[in-house]
């Protein structure tokens, strides 16, 4: 293994995918603001948008590496390396072993179905009481 190489075959690749994954997230968010809240003085365009809320960032996050998983991805790293918070990880975890039975038992778009619809549950749950810096967080 020369200077600057990847300790094992395929760090590099992921590497490459993440940052692109995290680049085509970027956009999606910045593109995607929601076109019912302009204000007054807006005219017609809003050059901001504001951050997703705690549930859609957790809705986002797990539903992607959950598909990924079922895919037969492999996690880049431990959890957090994939963006998540522990709380995401648990709901990630359960989420993809009830997915797993699904696709065996039923099929590939009953574990999709069953995907969109636990982790959507389950982030609403979590982030009921809203994120680190309201709620029951405080």
């Amino acid at each position: 293994m020369g200077r600057g190489e990847a300790p094992w075959p395929g760090v590099a690749a992921r590497r490459l995918l993440l940052g692109a994954l995290m680049a085509a997230t970027a956009v999606a968010t910045v593109s995607c603001g929601n076109s019912g809240d302009q204000g007054a003085g807006s005219g017609g365009s809003s050059a901001t948008t504001d951050p997703p809320s705690p549930t859609e960032a957790c809705v986002g996050a797990v539903g992607h590496w959950a598909r990924e998983l079922l895919a037969g991805g492999e996690p880049y790293g431990d959890y957090q390396s994939m963006g998540l918070s522990n709380r995401q990880y648990g709901i990630l975890r359960e989420v993809v072993a009830a997915a797993r039975a699904a696709e065996r038992d039923r099929g590939d778009r009953a574990a999709g179905a069953l995907i969109d619809r636990r982790v959507r549950e389950a982030c609403e749950e979590q982030y009921a009481g809203g994120g680190p810096s309201d709620g029951p967080w405080q």
